[in-house]
């Protein structure tokens, strides 16, 4: 009878939940595919460059490729001029290489089809979509191998479960699977197995293992730089075991000059690259660090917090207090402590749209280390056992719950309050007065307040060429502390950049952006928000259409009620 390996389960179950993730989206009938866009395009575009249009310097095939395709965001950060006329990429090509057997797929059938070769179309869509999931499968795998070496079967199982479906991992391999993260999720894997193996039996070949590993991850992203420490501090986590550990890496020293020239070897295609493109083998990229005034809201914030909306990775802290005993302790203490500063100093804290701290997502498989620890040590409480796993299935509910709300912007990438927050915490159906939060608006019960008057808006068609209309003027009446605003508003295009605004005396007290999550492009959309009435002798309330895009042909409806 064969065993059954819940480790093996667990990857199973993970790779089925990122399959249907990511045949789920797009969600809009007739969108294509569209993954290497924004920052993703940024990674990718060293392929296409290369091997399809052989311009890596002048960039000439993109205005076509950003007319047919809109990969770019709009403007072309992806990539900075130069004094010269020419320009370089800012982001580095290891994920380029990275991604070059899905790639060459893509490549392959939109050739023997009817597709566009142009490194964008369909095939090349879902070849890197998918390739991204592959990579991160291959990892967990990988990352099983590791975990095995020292815990069981169960307890590798629950922690690959955890971090596959508690985590923002979904996110950055099945939905995002263009960026970055899922193609250096295996290297850290990798450089774990490495590690295990030359300390195991010491030889040249996992020596430059971990050499290009630190390379390549290096070129992805030069932060990953940092996965030197797993290596260098593994099997130092006592005293004698220190000592034992400098005097084998003595007694194996040219092993070291491995490392550094497989290192270099793994760095080498992005210095010729610097090379061809600026005339220097280096460059600065332009990022910006504030290691002594880090952002802390990455990890405890409302947009996007770390521990907020991935609570699961609490475990990973927890951890720490439970690996006194292996030899990794004071590797994977140092290395997540070093990360998770470097991830909170850097100078956009948002790090774009991002569900939780996506910059987290690649160095998972060091984490998890600590992960299976507090996994373990639970396992073996009687008392703590149900209790535990029990808010962990509903935690592994909630991420799955937000991940898909974080997709049709209910939770909103920048814009998140903690009173909005909890109006959309597990909510299926939120309405547009739970959207005005998103704004800054108050909600009040209306319950509890005794109605003055309601006061319908005409209907009317916008025309608004100078951003601006006014749609209704009203004399509020004395006793007039709370105003309640519902409108119907028809879509006929400007509405992404607009805004309904409440003035009162002339000062705006109250706003809702007219592209709410729930927003229907051509359609009737609805609208409502509540705003408190300052004391004032003045009573006049304006409500106005205002913002920065043209909008002509929609047509309104709806009413102001007041309240005491």
């Amino acid at each position: 009878m064969v065993k059954l390996r819940w480790s093996y389960l667990a990857i199973v179950v993970v790779g089925i939940v990122m399959l249907l993730f990511r045949f789920s989206y797009p969600r809009e009938d007739n969108e294509p595919l569209k993954v290497t866009t924004w920052d993703a395009f940024g990674y990718y575009m060293y392929n296409p460059s290369i091997f399809i249009y052989g311009d890596v310097s002048e960039l000439k095939w993109i205005p076509e490729i950003e007319k047919k395709y809109s990969v770019t965001g709009g403007e072309l950060y992806q990539a900075t001029p130069l004094e010269n006329g020419k320009y370089t990429n800012k982001y580095l090509g290891g994920v380029a290489i990275m991604q070059l057997p899905f790639f060459f797929l893509g490549h392959v059938i939109a050739s023997v089809t009817d597709y566009p070769a142009d490194g964008f179309s369909a095939p090349y869509q879902y070849s890197i979509a998918f390739g991204s999931i592959v990579y991160c499968i291959l990892g967990l795998l990988l990352l099983r191998h590791v975990l095995s070496r020292f815990y069981d079967d169960k307890a590798i199982g629950i922690t690959l479960l955890l971090l596959g479906l508690g985590t923002n991992l979904i996110q950055y391999t099945s939905i995002d699977g263009g960026q970055s993260h899922a193609y250096i999720f295996p290297l850290y894997s990798l450089i774990l197995w490495g590690t295990i193996k030359w300390h195991e039996r010491p030889h040249w070949k996992w020596a430059a293992l971990i050499g290009f590993t630190i390379g390549l991850a290096t070129i992805c992203r030069p932060t990953e730089l940092i996965m030197l420490f797993i290596p260098l501090l593994w099997n130092t986590h006592e005293r004698s075991a220190r000592k034992e550990k400098w005097k084998f890496v003595r007694k194996h020293l040219p092993h070291l000059w491995f490392v550094i020239g497989f290192g270099i070897v793994g760095i080498l295609p992005q210095l010729m690259y610097w090379l061809y493109t600026t005339g220097s083998p280096i460059h600065n990229v332009g990022s910006k660090w504030f290691f002594f005034n880090p952002w802390f809201r990455v990890l405890f914030g409302v947009n996007n917090g770390f521990f907020i909306y991935t609570p699961i990775v609490i475990l990973f802290i927890v951890g720490f207090f439970f690996m006194k005993k292996y030899p990794f302790r004071r590797s994977v203490i140092t290395f997540c402590l070093l990360n998770i500063w470097i991830i909170i100093s850097w100078s956009d804290w948002r790090y774009g749209a991002t569900y939780s701290t996506r910059a987290m997502v690649q160095s998972y498989p060091v984490f998890a280390l600590a992960m299976c620890a507090a996994v373990t040590a639970v396992m073996n409480t009687k008392f703590l056992k149900k209790a535990v796993f029990v808010l962990s299935a509903f935690l592994l509910y909630v991420n799955i719950f937000q991940i898909t709300q974080y997709n049709s912007t209910v939770l909103h990438p920048h814009d998140m309050t903690w009173q909005y927050y909890g109006r959309i915490f597990l909510n299926s159906e939120p309405t547009s007065l739970d959207f005005s939060l998103l704004d800054g608006n108050i909600i009040f019960d209306k319950k509890s307040k005794k109605i003055e008057r309601t006061t319908p808006f005409k209907e009317q068609l916008i025309s608004s060429p100078k951003n601006f209309q006014n749609l209704s003027i009203i004399e509020l009446g004395r006793k007039t502390k709370f105003v309640s605003i519902m409108l119907y508003i028809e879509d006929r295009g400007g509405a992404e950049s607009n805004y309904i605004s409440a003035a009162f005396s002339g000062k705006e007290i109250g706003k809702v952006r007219l592209k709410h999550p729930h927003f229907k492009k051509g359609d009737v959309n609805m609208y409502e928000f509540h705003i408190e009435i300052p004391k004032s002798d003045k009573r006049e309330l304006s409500v106005n259409i205002v913002g920065w895009a043209p909008m002509e042909g929609y047509f309104i409806t709806g009413r102001i009620a007041e309240f005491r």
